[in-house]
């Protein structure tokens, strides 16, 4: 990969001509947080807008968001912001990031439907001018020719878009499969893949999620089948939990559910939101009347089927509330079954087994996709990746939306197949033409992380310190002093997760300390009053670290009197 010289070459500053080029953001080496650039002649546009989970190795922040720092500084330039679907993780950054990038959003009847509920719930519905583009449909931003393609996928009306220059024309895959009986949504639109490939296709940048998959992906009709027949011979109340954006899925349990003579309840907000969305946009018409959440407990057990959000053991979703039994409607106890209709994400692994641990210790019957034929993927295996070759036949595939073990193994492939690839990573600039693809350069990325109300860097800042304060802990020293500097009385040391109750002699022989490294402190130093907190806080180190084998947060408060 190309490394960042600090100066950004010609097309990345967005005020050259002569160039068409790439740059994702994020979700290329990574699962989530989709946020790709494209750019033309000084001109930008960005295509999805997605958040991630958090991961073993960030316990200090559940949501991710990808940095828009680099475009955000030339926003002038960005002429909108083009959805490929409405799944989170191509979406769910939309109403924390577009402030910084304050440009105009293109998307499909249901992809606009859901984002302009999350617009409203922010407050930005009013600011945001939002298109709606029909499937299919084509736009021009500036030297951008742009053409929605239609693609199956495990929500409705995911695309693919065809971006055309005067340098070439660049398909960008988004998320897809090719499933002949996708249950709700069009087919992949085949014949339109095979007329841009006689047109002449540049590069496919192309979903990698599944290309270590052989085969493929399997069919959405088939789950509904297995669905149909699994669920009529459960006992007691049954749970499903899938992706509330997976409106295809939806459907198939509420089949089942019906199939077994059973009412369907929706637990979890998220689930509402998106079948009033798909209903806008002409979807789910025909459903039957769910139970409100609160009348949950007046339906028999054996009469009861609820589609509940958390599949990814999120900590505040419905399931995860379920299983710790905090839920104000939903319970599930003895002899009751809940179905897990959905993939583990990676690094959501531990979440989700927690989940399912505590749904177990209830008594609670967890069937998964490794008991039950429960889930098919929206991403295409490696045969569909074979066929998608065939149809568009571009010169190069360059590998994103995966880990990079996914990326080199699409990487593979297409060389199996014949065709170059270019291997990049977030940052990368992947200049198009002039020339052959290559990396020119590469640019700053990095994850934020949403921190109650507020957006914050992952690495530095607050949360470095929480996660610090996580594995080695707090400490912290008060002490009062009279307006000469002279300490009045004992000092108190407080270290949550390092002191217990019963450390109380250990604790005693810290404030003595403490004390002795404060009187010892010069009078001049004792005047200032943030050279004294610095040199009280350096000292505290010094008496707890050498005691503990710690290197805590050291906090040091005076107090004047």
């Amino acid at each position: 990969m190309a490394k960042s010289t600090g100066k950004a070459p010609g097309p990345v500053r967005g005020d050259a001509e002569g160039a068409f080029i790439f740059v994702p953001l994020g979700g290329t080496g990574e699962i989530g947080m989709n946020f790709n650039l494209y750019g033309c002649d000084g001109a930008w546009i960005a295509v999805d807008c997605g958040m991630g989970f958090s991961s073993p190795e960030t316990p200090e922040a559940e949501i991710l968001l990808p940095d828009p720092a680099f475009i955000a500084a030339q926003r002038d330039a960005l002429l909108g912001l083009v959805i490929t679907h409405a799944h989170e993780d191509h979406i769910g950054g939309i109403t924390r990031l577009w402030p910084q990038l304050r440009c105009p959003i293109y998307a499909t009847p249901f992809a606009a439907a859901v984002i302009r509920r999350k617009l409203a719930e922010v407050g930005l519905a009013r600011e945001v001018k939002l298109h709606v583009v029909p499937c299919g449909g084509s736009m021009q931003l500036g030297p951008f020719s742009l053409r929605y393609i239609n693609m199956t996928h495990s929500t409705p009306e995911a695309q693919s878009l065809a971006i055309t220059t005067s340098y070439g024309t660049v398909l960008h895959t988004g998320d897809w499969k090719f499933d002949p009986s996708p249950v709700v949504g069009a087919l992949s639109d085949e014949a339109a893949l095979k007329a841009l490939g006689d047109a002449g296709v540049l590069a496919i940048v192309s979903d990698s999620t599944n290309a270590t998959v052989e085969g493929h992906s399997g069919s959405e009709l088939d789950v509904q089948k297995s669905l149909e027949a699994l669920v009529p011979d459960l006992t007691g109340r049954v749970a499903i939990t899938c992706f509330a954006s997976n409106v295809a899925r939806v459907v198939s349990v509420i089949a089942a559910g019906e199939e077994a003579g059973r009412h369907i309840a929706l637990v979890g907000r998220s689930l509402n939101n998106y079948i009033s969305a798909a209903q806008e946009a002409g979807y789910l018409r025909d459903v039957p009347d769910f139970v409100p959440e609160e009348e949950i407990g007046s339906i028999p057990h054996d009469n009861l089927l609820m589609l509940v959000t958390g599949s990814q053991g999120e900590p505040r979703s419905a399931l995860s509330r379920i299983a710790a039994d905090t839920h104000r409607h939903a319970v599930l106890g003895e002899g009751d079954t809940v179905i897990f209709s959905s993939r583990m994400i990676p690094g959501n692994e531990r979440a989700i087994f927690g989940v399912q641990d505590a749904l177990a210790r209830r008594g609670v019957n967890v069937i998964t996709d490794n008991d039950e034929f429960t889930h098919v993927s929206g991403h295409p295996a490696r045969d569909e990746l074979r066929k998608l070759y065939k149809l568009v036949r571009p010169q190069y595939i360059i590998p994103t939306h995966g880990e990079w073990r996914h990326l080199s193994t699409q990487a593979a492939l297409a060389q199996e197949e014949g065709i170059a690839t270019v291997l990049i990573e977030n940052g990368d600039v992947l200049q198009f033409s002039p020339g052959k693809p290559e990396i020119v350069d590469s640019v700053p990325t990095g994850r934020l992380a949403v921190d109650g109300d507020r957006i914050v860097q992952l690495k530095g800042g607050s949360l470095a310190a929480r996660r610090r304060m996580l594995f080695n802990g707090v400490v912290v020293g008060s002490f009062a002093v009279d307006a000469k500097g002279q300490v009045l009385g004992n000092p108190k040391i407080s270290a949550p997760g390092l002191l217990e109750e019963a450390d109380g002699k250990l604790r005693l022989e810290f404030e003595s300390e403490f004390l002795g490294l404060l009187n010892a402190l010069p009078k001049s130093l004792r005047a200032d009053e943030a050279a004294f907190v610095d040199a009280a806080r350096a000292g505290l180190r010094r008496v707890v670290g050498k005691r503990l084998g710690k290197r805590p947060i050291v906090e040091a408060h005076v107090l004047r009197v």
